[in-house]
């Protein structure tokens, strides 16, 4: 029997704005410029082994000298550990977000024992892309069918 599970749907963003260059036009100092979505694919329970796969998040910075970073929210989860995708019949399938490609730090706001992207100080009009990895457990007995969750990126800048 195989399981398909999904994650980081379409994340709303929230973003500063700074006026630059003529009154009444305003543009953000700093920005998401897109968002690769982590798709786990098919979830085998039986599996010993847990499910990994990665997505990433792309942003730019103009005329933006100060630290900036990027938090990721719980999603439907009231905790980062362990955030929960929603799937059939109220079921819910554990899975994290990580900073790192060993997964050792949870990608939340920096509280509860999560990390944060940053504080860094941006590249000046380039694009920099961020990975983001993603982990289901091994051995969750689940009904099959479709699990997702949507979360929400928030830049502070």
């Amino acid at each position: 029997m195989r399981r398909r599970s999904e994650a980081l749907g379409a994340g709303a963003l929230v973003l500063a704005g700074l006026g630059l260059l003529a009154p009444g036009q305003a543009r953000a100092a700093c920005q998401i410029r897109s968002a690769v979505g982590l798709n786990f694919a098919n979830y085998t329970p039986t599996s010993p082994l847990p499910l990994d796969t990665a997505g990433s998040i792309t942003y730019q910075c103009l005329l933006q000298l100060t630290p900036m970073t990027i938090d990721l929210s719980a999603g439907g989860s009231s905790t980062y550990v362990n955030r929960r995708m929603q799937g059939p019949s109220s079921s819910t399938l554990a899975y994290n977000l990580y900073l790192d490609a060993a997964r050792l730090h949870v990608w939340g706001n920096g509280v509860s024992g999560t990390s944060r992207y940053g504080p860094v100080i941006p590249l000046l009009a380039i694009d920099v892309t961020v990975p983001i990895y993603g982990r289901i457990p091994a051995q969750q007995t689940v009904p099959a069918g479709t699990y997702s969750d949507t979360l929400v990126m928030t830049m502070t800048f």
